[in-house]
């Protein structure tokens, strides 16, 4: 189960996407904790990449390990080392491979041995003849054991629902403690199973109650440019930082949102009217480099934008229609001088894009009316 174990590798410049979990690599007799991490090309780092049937090679050997001898000596690197005493382990060879395949399986976007198992399961509540619910239970049988618990994603009922519905009434289930399935068991069984179909159902066509969690507009990049003076059809460049269009805050004018910020920045006033007198953003900005900073101004630069930024779209109605026309669009903001400022091909913070996405909510609000005072 990937769950939140999200992580990539990159191999001739595509990025291949990952999970990792936790094992036992047994190197010279002594056992390593480590991870394991599985990609969804289908390799898996071991200490090393292998594809799966490598991996299940490794398993036989044991050097992924999945049993520990007693007294066995472990090591978490650069962490601590102990001794196995009374040693257990929940999982087998053959576990841990179905695993991982469900872990390449979700990372691909495709159905896991859990998702087939639901689909067996669909089709015999809608055909329930016994060829399907033999169908139905290979499937779940095909689930890791160490997984069928989470199947329905209801930890209360656990997979209790799924045990006796393909077992049938007088089958028995899986696990050897559970009695065998009574016609009442599988009535409450086929109920709940009911009931989850019409819970799923509702979800699947509900609304959010504030919208959707996804922009529905595609993602726009605002790309480094130059501008020396405004032009008639900005598009785009006027969303820029230091395009220049004049914006007056504190009393003070400045030729652009970045003169304003660069020149904020400067604890010294000289060099604050040295600044906003450059002749363009980026030669404020070299300006600022060169100077002392305002004390505490880490803290405070993203409000000073977020002002500065509500100054500029105030001030200039018309780029405020061209910041709207991005609509619900991800701004994504490149400043190859800032990894906290741009994007930078997903290696930045992207705070520039961010706060053009909060100011233009706050138009669409004052647009729609809502919280006018």
């Amino acid at each position: 189960m990937t769950g939140n174990r999200i992580t990539h590798r990159t191999a001739d410049g595509v990025r291949i996407p990952g999970t990792w979990r936790h094992a036992f690599i047994r190197n010279g007799g002594h056992y390593f904790l480590t991870d394991l991490f599985i990609y969804a090309d289908g390799l898996v780092d071991c200490w090393g990449l292998v594809t799966l049937e490598e991996f299940e090679e490794k398993l036989r050997t044991g050097w992924v390990a999945t049993s520990f001898p007693e007294g066995g000596e472990a090591s978490a690197h650069d962490l601590a080392d102990w001794k196995f005493n009374e040693p257990e382990s929940w999982i087998t060879p053959e576990l841990l491979v179905a695993e991982v395949r469900d872990s390449i399986d979700q990372l691909n976007g495709r159905p896991d041995s859990t998702g087939r198992c639901l689909a067996a399961v669909d089709t015999f509540l809608a055909d329930r003849t016994e060829t399907n619910r033999a169908a139905a239970r290979a499937a779940f049988l095909a689930v890791p054991e160490s997984q069928r618990r989470y199947a329905l994603g209801d930890m209360d009922r656990k997979d209790w629902p799924l045990r006796v519905l393909v077992a049938g009434p007088g089958g028995r289930t899986y696990l050897p403690s559970d009695r065998a399935v009574t016609q009442k068991d599988y009535d409450n069984a086929l109920a709940y199973f009911e009931e989850r179909a019409r819970w799923l159902t509702e979800r699947a066509t509900s609304v959010p109650a504030d919208g959707p969690a996804t922009p529905h507009a595609p993602a726009l990049q605002l790309y480094h440019s130059y501008p020396s003076k405004p032009v008639a059809d900005p598009g785009k460049t006027a969303l820029r930082h230091d395009y220049p269009a004049p914006i007056t805050v504190a009393d003070t004018d400045y030729p652009s949102a970045a003169h304003a910020y660069w020149a904020l920045s400067a604890a010294e006033p000289e060099t604050r009217h040295a600044i906003a007198a450059a002749k363009n953003g980026a030669a404020a900005r070299a300006l600022a480099t060169r100077a002392p900073r305002r004390e505490g101004w880490e803290d405070a630069r993203t409000a000073v934008m977020t002002h500065l930024l509500r100054a500029k779209y105030d001030q200039h109605p018309d780029l405020a229609e061209i910041l709207l026309a991005t609509h619900d669009a991800t701004l994504i903001y490149d400043d190859a001088n800032s990894a906290f400022w741009g994007d930078n091909a997903g290696r930045g913070r992207n705070w520039a894009g961010r706060l053009l996405e909060l100011v233009r909510s706050e138009l669409r609000m004052r647009q729609a009316g809502i919280l006018d005072t």
